[in-house]
């Protein structure tokens, strides 16, 4: 993607006002030409930033949303109470969900356990008060960022395009270890697939691959590099990286000697053959 183009999706999120599922919705309508995934990961990655700046300013331990929330339900607002508060403060709805419901139980019942909390967000059919059960329940419905709602979309995304992955090398008969196997080994930072032999993808050799479902942004790409990437060519040599929902264009360096960088699994695919090469004298 061009900078240029990058700079106005971003630009068009950070001015928006309301909750991220209904940005993204503009988003797909306002750049029809761009994949869904492709600016859902770009909102995702954006909301996360700003979240790191200002959830501590948002849910310091003396709001209490949950007085705002009584007060909607003495005026007899209608359900959404807590969606419509989470829309005014530009706050994720299920953070502020989760932030209302601890508030609730240190009233209700001080001292339950973090596990129990965390297990009524998850299933809120165990909230004793069902009009709170109700609320939390549509934040993390439409909460498309945070939540267990969007964490298991996350996760699946995620596990399809690595599955995705597997799938084409074993359809070009390539052999691999997964990540599993690897870790037995007891390697502890690994990619998601090590080539048992090495291929070329357009004349650069790779050893490993590894499967991000999402757009690879120079922050995010900066970080990726510094966590893991460095690591995986530190132990097995030079590898690939494909963003599946694309990445800026300045990413790509020619010079650069780790790992190359596709959107795609590779089509100019050299394969070694082992039996061809001469002994060592």
């Amino acid at each position: 993607m061009k900078e240029d183009l990058y700079n106005d999706i971003m630009n068009t999120i950070r001015s928006f006002r309301g909750l991220s599922i209904d940005c993204e919705r503009m988003l797909t309508e306002k750049y029809n030409s761009i994949s869904p995934y492709t600016l859902n990961s770009i909102l995702s990655a954006e909301v996360q930033r700003q979240m790191k700046i200002c959830h501590g300013k948002l849910f310091r331990s003396n709001k209490n949303y949950l007085t705002n929330y009584h007060k909607a339900i003495k005026r007899g607002e209608p359900v959404g109470i807590l969606i419509r508060i989470a829309k005014q403060l530009q706050a994720p709805p299920a953070l502020l969900a989760r932030h209302v419901l601890e508030k609730h139980y240190d009233i209700a019942k001080p001292n339950t356990p973090k596990a129990e909390l965390k297990k009524q967000f998850k299933d809120t059919t165990l909230i004793e008060d069902k009009d709170l059960a109700y609320e939390v329940y549509l934040c993390t419905l439409f909460d498309d960022q945070y939540g267990p709602i969007a964490d298991a979309i996350g996760r699946s995304v995620g596990q399809k395009y690595e599955a995705l992955l597997q799938t084409y090398l074993t359809e070009r008969n390539i052999a691999f270890h997964d990540e599993e196997h690897l870790r037995q080994k007891g390697y502890d930072k690994t990619p998601d697939v090590k080539l048992e032999v090495p291929i070329a993808v357009n004349g650069f050799v790779i050893n490993w691959i590894e499967s991000k479902a999402r757009f690879g942004s120079a922050d995010m790409h900066k970080k990726y590099i510094k966590d893991q990437f460095s690591s995986y060519w530190n132990r097995f040599g030079p590898g690939l990286v494909i963003y599946w929902f694309g990445f800026l264009d300045t990413l790509v360096q020619p010079n650069e000697k780790n790992f190359i960088i596709m959107d795609h699994f590779p089509e100019n695919i050299t394969y070694m053959n082992p039996s061809s090469m001469k002994p060592l004298q």
